[in-house]
């Protein structure tokens, strides 16, 4: 028997005893981070997009439904959402009334979804713009002198300030002690508004307001002629950028990669070597400096004081609005502008004998059926390679 053969039968025999079969034991084979990130990219490609009609039938059932109420009120359904849309954007003052209300809603709702971009929910927008306003406020009360190209961008820092330290409040729970942010951003909202309602009935109250709780009008309007069109305009351009900057980052930069990744696969990106606490802490100081820069735009150039309500529910509609717009740019200014609209609409159905409060209810029932419709749509079937 040649030196060949035996050598052929020893290898064959070793093979036997590794369960192998004549065949060379084959190694364990461990992907790179980032073959582990293509990999994800390759099969996130075979997942069918969520269904755009779902959330056309969500909205539709959501009227049909809260028609059913306004009917069995002796109210005709039709004529009623008929005066909402009229009072929101049949005219020039309700356009404009529209938009000062979407503004809010767009930065709100802008920092909501960078939020959830990475799987982390933050609702706590409401009081992030809550800070928003105190801080912004507080410019105007410790340094009532300076003139107003040094108190707007004093207030646009301060504002961002506030909201960016409250968002992260609820990150550092998260990130360090895995404290559920549903639960610390909700009862963060409470606090943050009776804080504001702290300084608007105590150290902040106008001496001549008659008891009205408020804090006296910004000193700075009144000595530069300061209305509330230019801060309007200012805060209008400043969403928009905004919302560009944000369809810019999450598409074509390493960063917003790196969030979509962590939301659809945090394991992926935890062995790409992707810090995820680090982004947790950023996103959140993003989110919540957004919705504080509303609370901002609010005080500065609408009621040009902090008040008791300054903020209607924009922290709290502004979900909806990530939730209708499935966190597109452009979806977010659309649903921003049509909630807004709806906003106005309650009010101006409150001639028909209808309280404003039926745009609220219209936001709940919308959001229960987008949610319904989510779930049903994750049944959907993967599409074939």
């Amino acid at each position: 028997m040649g030196t060949r053969t035996r050598s052929w039968l020893r290898r064959w025999r070793d093979d036997g005893r590794n369960g192998t079969c004549g065949r060379s034991a084959p190694k364990r084979f461990i992907a790179s981070p980032e073959a582990q990130i293509v990999a994800h990219r390759d099969r996130s490609d075979e997942i069918v997009e969520p269904l755009w009609w779902m959330t056309v039938v969500s909205v539709a059932l959501a009227l049909v439904v809260c028609g059913i109420f306004i009917w069995a009120n002796g109210m005709n359904p039709l004529a009623v959402y008929k005066k909402m849309v009229v009072g929101a954007f049949g005219t020039s003052f309700g356009i404009t009334e529209t938009l000062v209300k979407s503004i809010p809603l767009l930065l709100c709702g802008l920092g909501v979804s960078v939020a959830y971009r990475i799987s982390v929910w933050n609702i706590g927008a409401e009081g992030q713009f809550a800070l928003g306003a105190i801080f912004a406020t507080s410019v105007t009360i410790y340094f009532p002198e300076w003139p107003i190209y040094l108190s707007i961008p004093a207030m646009v820092v301060m504002g961002i300030l506030g909201g960016g330290l409250w968002g992260l409040l609820t990150a550092i729970p998260r990130t360090y002690f895995q404290v559920n942010e549903l639960i610390t951003s909700l009862m963060l909202n409470y606090v943050a508004l009776l804080l504001l309602d702290y300084f608007v009935f105590g150290p902040w109250k106008d001496p001549k307001g008659f008891n009205f709780p408020a804090r006296r009008c910004l000193t700075m309007r009144s000595r530069c002629r300061f209305s509330a069109i230019p801060v309007f305009i200012l805060a209008l351009i400043f969403a928009l950028l905004a919302v560009g900057l944000y369809a810019f980052m999450i598409r074509y930069t390493r960063w917003g990669y790196e969030l979509r990744l962590i939301g659809s696969n945090p394991e992926a990106a935890r062995n790409a070597g992707i810090r995820i606490n680090r982004h947790i802490l950023l996103v959140m100081i993003i989110s919540g400096g957004l919705a504080g820069l509303a609370g901002m735009s609010e005080v500065a150039g609408v009621t040009h004081r902090l008040m008791y309500g300054i903020s209607p529910g924009y922290g709290y509609t502004a979900i909806i609005v990530a939730w209708l717009a499935k966190l597109n740019p452009v979806g977010l200014i659309v649903s921003s502008f049509l909630f807004g609209g709806l906003i106005v609409g309650g009010y101006s159905v409150q001639t028909l004998g209808i309280p404003s409060s039926i745009s609220s209810m219209l936001q709940g029932a919308i959001l229960f059926f987008l949610i319904a419709g989510g779930t049903i749509s994750k049944f959907r079937l993967r599409r074939s390679v």
